[in-house]
C-alpha cells in the first residue's frame, strides 16, 4: 500500500521508495526501507499529512507519499 493511504494513528513499515529520484531526498531525512512510520494527522483538506519517524515529524504532500510503499505494522 502507499504511505498516503495511512489514516491518522496508523503505523506502518517502509518497504520501498519509488521513483529513485525521491529516494535520495527521503533517505537524507532518515526514511529508508524498514523504517517504522506513524501517520499523525491530515490537514483539513487532506493534503499534506504529518508523519513521525526516527524521532522527527515531517509534512509530506500526497504526491510524495504516493511514492513510498509501506506495510501495516503490528501494534
Amino acid at each position: 500500500m502507499k504511505l498516503s493511504q495511512l489514516n491518522p494513528g496508523e503505523r506502518a513499515v517502509v518497504t520501498e521508495i519509488l521513483p529513485a529520484s525521491l529516494t535520495g531526498r527521503l533517505r537524507d531525512l532518515g526514511l529508508t526501507d524498514g523504517t517504522g512510520i506513524l501517520c499523525l494527522m491530515r490537514s483539513p483538506l487532506g493534503d499534506p499529512c504529518a508523519y513521525r519517524f526516527r524521532g522527527t515529524v515531517i509534512a509530506m504532500r500526497k504526491y510524495d507519499a504516493d511514492a513510498v510503499q509501506v506495510r501495516y505494522d503490528a501494534p
